[in-house]
């Protein structure tokens, strides 16, 4: 009955991530002007910073990257330090400046340390799930390898780990709950926190789509 439902949030959650295309091309240029004010954070190349908690955000899809901007700005999705930033700009800015670091390359972080049992308890968690307690295997949503399934399931895989634990954490206390069908929320409620902290880490040791190609 789960992995049924389960099935269905996902199918309706792809079509939600098909139907929100970008309706107007974006304009690479204003998009790396556009960057300069998120350089300190996120890095030039989009690397983001582990230290701090800031995504990675040049293995995200554009449009994964705009739904959130738009969601922050609505005020969907709470984030006090991106707020400033996104409150005055439009459609086309946040479509400028997606693109600009969806297209980046940047050098892949070093993979965090943490011991051999925590990491298998997470590669367990994502790659297999936990069905005696309703949680999913992560792939299972975010594609081969995590890697992240159209603008809907962003890549996970090579993300920073303390970003990943982060957010894991906001859905489980309920301070987020932007994803519609409310399938992040279903699962992360189901998970402890070694739970949250070992499926991070192995996810964030993985290698994202390009950090394992020359």
């Amino acid at each position: 009955m789960y992995k049924t439902r389960l099935l269905a949030w996902a199918t309706a959650l792809l079509a939600l991530g098909s139907s929100a295309a970008l309706s107007a091309p974006a304009d690479m240029e204003r998009g790396k002007e556009l960057a300069q004010a998120c350089v300190a954070c996120h890095g030039a190349e989009g690397a983001g910073m582990a230290t701090g908690g800031f995504p990675r955000l040049n293995i995200l899809t554009s449009g994964h990257m705009v739904k959130q901007l738009q969601d922050v700005k609505s005020g969907t999705r709470e984030s006090a330090v991106m707020m400033p930033f996104v409150a005055g700009m439009d459609e086309q800015q946040m479509r400028d400046v997606s693109a600009w670091f969806a297209a980046q390359t940047a050098a892949p972080p070093a993979p965090p340390e943490a011991d051999a049992e925590l990491m298998a308890l997470g590669e367990k968690l994502a790659s297999r799930g936990d069905w005696d307690r309703y949680i999913p295997a992560c792939h299972s949503c975010h594609g081969p390898k995590n890697q992240g399934v159209g603008d809907a399931f962003p890549a996970l895989a090579g993300q920073h780990a303390g970003y990943i634990e982060s957010q894991l954490n906001a859905w489980r206390n309920g301070s987020r709950d932007n994803d519609p069908l409310q399938l992040m929320l279903a699962v992360a409620e189901r998970m402890n926190d070694t739970d949250v902290r070992a499926v991070a880490a192995w996810l964030a040791a993985q290698p994202a789509d390009g950090d394992d190609k020359p």
